[in-house]
């Protein structure tokens, strides 16, 4: 039995030393705890708290998908360990969703891996492309696995301050050019969580052309290619010519097709990294249970218009926060991508920092929103929304900011 505990470090009975859990003594408090805990004392006291914080997609799963998976489970045989690869339809589906959507030809034998959810996908991929000593460039501020499963890999993240000016890929440049020794991953993710940046294809391409020219992979995490607003269809890096030579990209079944519990996630592209990563794979999983595959191959095929949907709705719930936003005097800017909203602090509260904001506003506003330091340093100064209450329950959340922040103009 465990009797101690501190960052990292634990003491047990009849053991003299103290034990240590070293990849994880180095990592600092999760922030989002800090809300999470606010929020859970409050709904202890009967207080509804409209959760705007964690982007857990609300929206119910498609009816084909859960049919198919209840009628595969009840076949005996889909028991059994299925492959950690993937079944190979599910990875056929995968290819035909990208030549579909993107135009992009992917062989599913040897440039599509599925993976349990894309965290897991990332996390291993960094230890195959990774090692102590090495280093790989991230934006700044980021989705927080972004930045650390390169530190499990016992690698570097060096953070590059994320921005919408169009200077982006210049700081890549830069970062890169002073950086010993050299980094051999540039990670990104387009639209971009917490920030919800956009970029074009041509943004991808240069990207490319610099990786090609100096030997470096880039992964791409594409968790929100359906969530585009306003006739905006985001790109894949794999559409730039020459990607397969140096780019992977990670596609979720989470966003496009709401199916976050299910954990279905896919690398594809440069074929050389994804068959290192189904090499890892062989030794650590089985993967998804074979009737949630079965389910995600026919969901893909035969669902095809259900993202469209989703996106609908998404764009929908955009309108009415930032819309009710606008109209309390809080300058958001209109998100083009994703299921969020970056939201600068207002003036008259900036100095308070991102978790005092956010925590005041549980207290008093029965509203919760995520930290922008939660997503690295480069987040300071904002909150993130998540679009994942339907239009009556954000209508509600706005008119309680509206009371608290009285001094907004």
């Amino acid at each position: 039995m465990i009797t101690e505990s501190t960052a990292g470090r634990t003491t047990t009975p009849g053991y003299r030393g103290r034990m240590e859990f070293r990849r994880i003594t180095g990592l600092p408090p999760y922030v989002f705890t800090i809300i999470d805990g606010l929020k859970i004392e409050a709904r202890r006291a009967g207080i509804d708290v409209i959760d705007l914080g964690f982007g857990n997609p609300d929206i119910p799963s498609p009816t084909l998908a859960v049919e198919k998976l209840s009628e595969a489970a009840h076949n005996t045989r889909n028991h059994r360990y299925s492959a950690s690869r993937g079944i190979p339809k599910l990875r056929q589906a995968l290819a035909a969703l990208y030549l579909r959507r993107f135009g992009v030809a992917l062989d599913p034998e040897r440039e599509v891996i599925t993976t349990i959810g894309a965290k897991e996908g990332f996390s291993h991929l960094m230890w195959v492309l990774l090692g102590p000593g090495d280093a790989a460039l991230v934006p700044s501020p980021s989705y927080p696995i972004h930045i650390f499963a390169p530190l499990f890999a016992g690698a570097s993240a060096r953070e590059i301050p994320m921005s919408t000016d169009g200077n982006f890929i210049e700081r890549v440049r830069e970062a890169y050019e002073y950086s010993w020794p050299k980094p051999r991953v540039i990670v990104l993710s387009f639209p971009h969580n917490p920030t919800t940046a956009t970029v074009e294809l041509d943004f991808f391409q240069e990207v490319v052309d610099f990786a090609r020219e100096h030997d470096v992979i880039v992964v791409h995490d594409n968790a929100y290619a359906e969530l585009g607003y306003d006739g905006f269809q985001p790109p894949s890096i794999l559409q730039a010519e020459g990607a397969k030579e140096c780019a992977v990209e990670l596609y979720s079944m989470t966003k496009a097709f709401s199916m976050a519990g299910w954990r279905v996630a896919f690398l594809a592209g440069n074929p050389d990294v994804v068959q290192a990563l189904a090499k890892l794979k062989s030794y650590l999983d089985y993967g998804t249970f074979q009737p949630i595959q079965i389910a995600a191959t026919v969901t893909m095929n035969e669902a095809i218009d259900f993202p469209q949907e989703v996106q609908a709705i998404y764009q929908k719930r955009r309108d009415v926060l930032i819309d009710g936003l606008h109209r309390m005097g809080w300058d958001v800017p209109r998100p083009r991508g994703t299921m969020f909203a970056w939201a600068p602090i207002p003036e008259p509260y900036r100095e308070m920092g991102s978790v005092e904001f956010a925590s005041m506003l549980v207290r008093e506003a029965q509203v919760a929103l995520s930290p922008g330091v939660g997503f690295g340093p480069g987040g300071e100064g904002y909150v993130r929304f998540a679009l994942i209450e339907n239009e009556q329950r954000t209508h509600q959340a706005l008119r309680t900011l509206k009371r608290t922040l009285t001094k907004l103009g």
